[in-house]
């Protein structure tokens, strides 16, 4: 459809939404175009109704699609009917009154740092010395600044500045920002980085395969899980739950909250907000133990 060609490009060249983004935005809103031409024999935007809505939504369910899922979908069809409102293409946007649907809130534990200091010491005969030296990094990495699995993936050479002990990341809608490096870290990049000129690298990445080729996101995922399974019995285990520590050890040791939304890089301030859950438990457990009223017995 020439539409979602068009809103495709909007997104890309006026939103700056990333090449991940782009593509789950086709593919939902595709897939929604599909159901209605197969089920009513639907492929006009402009017919779209809220009963259409409706339908599809319980079509989704009956299919075991989690409500955090449909509502990623719901978003980009909104999104998309936004777009075709301000091309004047539809009248209305049958998704206007549209609410999203209930879901679960998610609480994320964070590792602990004896669970990081562990899995930083594993020996996997697994891996090559090489990839042992990487996979170390990236983990050491993702604590270290908080950086997304895409970013870390994406770094470049010229990205990592050893005079200035700073990386700059490409974040969300191609957004960029420079994240501090304490020395530590800044000892293992030079080290790895001579191993990595060793290996022979095809590309400009930072991080590479043993081949010398671009990491992958279940690459880096599997090493997350691989390492942090022989030290922890957290159910979650992946880049993310590292993203998050790194922003709950900020919280916890006193970083006020815009300066951690900056170095997350965070849009808004409400998204950093999901890390002082683990900070106010803390607080408590604090409270509790040292407030003399609150120890006091009834």
């Amino acid at each position: 459809m020439e539409l979602i060609h068009k809103f495709l490009e909007y997104l890309s060249l006026e939103k700056n939404y990333s090449q991940h983004t782009l593509t789950a935005y086709q593919k939902d809103i595709q897939d929604f175009f599909h159901f209605l031409e197969s089920e009513f024999s639907v492929d006009d935007p402009a017919s779209v109704t809220h009963s259409y809505i409706r339908t599809w939504i319980v079509y989704l369910n009956g299919l075991g699609i989690a409500n955090r899922s449909v509502n990623r979908k719901l978003t980009a069809l909104k999104s998309f009917y936004n777009y075709l409102q301000k091309i004047e293409a539809v009248v209305k946007n049958p998704l206007s009154g549209q609410k999203s649907l209930k879901t679960s809130k998610k609480v994320i534990i964070p590792f602990s740092e004896r669970e990081i200091e562990s899995s930083l010491l594993i020996e996997d005969d697994a891996y090559t010395p090489f990839e042992q030296l990487r996979n170390k990094l990236i983990i050491h990495l993702l604590y270290a600044t908080g950086i997304r699995q895409a970013e870390l993936i994406g770094l470049k050479l010229q990205n990592v500045d050893f005079e200035t002990s700073t990386i700059k990341v490409l974040g969300k809608r191609n957004k960029e920002r420079i994240i501090p490096i304490y020395p530590e870290i800044l000892e293992e990049l030079k080290r790895y980085k001579e191993q990595r000129d060793a290996v022979g690298a095809e590309v400009f990445n930072f991080f590479i395969t043993k081949r010398g080729r671009k990491l992958y996101g279940a690459l880096v995922y599997r090493v997350i899980n691989s390492y942090f399974s022989k030290v922890s019995t957290k159910e979650k285990k992946s880049p993310h739950v590292l993203r998050h520590s790194y922003a709950t050890d900020l919280i916890n040791q006193g970083a006020d909250l815009n300066s951690v939304k900056e170095l997350l890089g965070h849009s808004s301030l409400a998204a950093t907000q999901v890390y002082t859950h683990n900070s106010l438990d803390k607080l408590k457990q604090v409270y509790n133990q040292a407030h003399p009223r609150s120890a006091k017995k009834k």
